[in-house]
């Protein structure tokens, strides 16, 4: 499944660039997004390198999830497709 990157997890002031929320196709509530918990994430960079990250918890209640990657990913990277397997 596809997904696309909303933005860094955040608060006012402060923001976490390995937290990124990520809406998925097709679903459009809460209890779909909590499906996905535990699944994995892969980015690829324009040089074909993969970062991977893992699914922890819905983020909303429009279907948003919460992943938390292993490295921080790049500015670049909003508004990208990840994939979720």
């Amino acid at each position: 499944m596809e997904g696309i990157i909303n933005n860094f997890r955040r608060s006012k002031t402060n923001q976490n660039t390995k937290h990124l929320i990520i809406s998925l196709d097709g679903i459009d509530s809460r209890i779909k997004a909590q499906k996905f918990l535990g699944k994995k994430v892969i980015f690829t960079t324009e040089t074909g390198k993969e970062i991977t990250g893992e699914v922890m918890s819905a983020h909303g209640n429009k279907g948003c999830i919460r992943a938390i990657f292993e490295r921080a990913l790049p500015g670049q990277s909003l508004g990208q497709k990840v994939k979720v397997a």
